[in-house]
C-alpha cells in the first residue's frame, strides 16, 4: 500500500522537520559560532549558556512553541469546521 502525505499529516511532518532543523542549526551555532555569544533566556525564565545543547534547546523550544501553538489551534478549528460540514 502506498502512503502519501496530504493535508494535516503533511503540515505536521513539515512542522517536525522545521523544528528539527532549528535544533541542528542551534547546535552548529553553539559549536562553531563566535566565542563572544551571550547567554539566552528561554521563555524569560531559564538562562541557557551558548553551548551546542543550550542553543539547540532554545531553538527547538522557541520555534516549536511559536509555530506549534498556532498549528494546534488551526488543526482544532479545522476539525470543528469539518464536523460542522458533516452535520449540516
Amino acid at each position: 500500500m502506498s502512503r502519501t502525505f496530504r493535508g494535516r499529516s503533511f503540515v505536521f511532518v513539515l512542522y517536525g522537520v522545521v523544528v528539527a532543523i532549528t535544533g541542528v542549526l542551534g547546535a552548529v551555532l553553539g559549536a562553531f559560532g563566535p566565542d563572544d555569544l551571550t547567554s539566552v533566556a528561554l521563555l524569560g525564565v531559564v538562562e541557557l549558556r551558548p553551548t551546542p545543547l543550550g542553543l539547540a534547546a532554545y531553538g527547538v523550544v522557541t520555534v516549536g512553541l511559536a509555530l506549534g501553538v498556532p498549528l494546534v489551534l488551526v488543526a482544532y478549528a479545522s476539525r470543528l469546521d469539518d464536523a460542522a460540514v458533516e452535520d449540516g
